[in-house]
């Protein structure tokens, strides 16, 4: 009987990737640099790197990238672990493996890039998933995971309001949902809808005129996480058809 071969452990790398969403200039926007080296040298990427060291944690490693690449703090911004991706030729250098965190921020001025990046843009996300942009790695079809997972978790969570300034209106609230789903709701049911969750909302007892029309209540994001009952995004009576 043949011998075994020795297993051996493979010699893989591990980085870490941002998907970094927010809603500009009424769309969806992602936070992308052009990388500065090779491969895919001049390519728009999401922001990201390898790991410095066996010692450093993997959510300290994103949070060090975030800073060094796009001059953005995690305390700016609401941080998950989106998805781990490692199929074998995703990078022509070597196996790597990378962990991507997603990450919702409201509407911050344009970042400034360091590292390995030359330039850091908000870019929207249609450009980026019609196939408009060149992305490097398989980076598209991670800003396609994290746009999903932003569209569904607007439905069963309250982090529609991490897009929102500190104090915000309700239309204000509403032009999330629709710019992240990509449709028209009813603005009376959504009031009615979000206003059932207890608190979703809380109250600032100011008003703003920034809307236009009538003053418009302030309100700021509660301590509620989960919406019951959830907003479904095609349903019936919140969305218009």
């Amino acid at each position: 009987m043949p011998s075994e071969k020795p297993w051996r452990i493979p010699k893989v790398a591990v980085t870490v990737d941002l998907a970094v969403l927010t809603v500009r200039d009424g769309a969806l926007q992602i936070l992308l640099v052009k990388r500065g080296i090779e491969p895919y040298q001049g390519m728009l990427a999401l922001p990201g790197g390898f790991i410095a060291s066996t010692e450093e944690d993997i959510e300290a490693a994103a949070e060090r990238e975030l800073a060094e690449e796009t001059g953005l703090t995690a305390d700016q911004l609401h941080l998950e672990q989106l998805r781990t991706y490692g199929t074998p030729e995703r990078d022509p250098r070597q196996r790597v493996i990378t962990v991507c965190y997603l990450a919702l921020v409201p509407d911050l001025p344009m970042p400034t890039a360091g590292g390995d990046a030359r330039a850091a843009s908000w870019v929207p996300v249609a450009h980026v998933l019609n196939d408009d942009a060149e992305i490097a790695f398989d980076h598209r079809s991670i800003i396609a995971d994290a746009v999903e997972r932003a569209r569904s978790k607007l439905e069963y969570t309250t982090l529609a309001a991490a897009f929102c300034r500190t104090e915000f209106t309700m239309t204000e609230l509403r032009r999330v949902y629709e710019i992240v789903w990509g449709v028209e709701l009813d603005p009376r049911n959504f009031h009615r809808k979000i206003t059932s969750v207890d608190r979703f909302l809380i109250p600032t007892g100011h008003r703003t005129t920034r809307d236009g029309g009538r003053p418009a209540a302030l309100y700021r994001r509660g301590t509620v996480a989960v919406l019951h009952p959830p907003i479904l995004r095609n349903s019936d009576p919140v969305t218009v058809s």
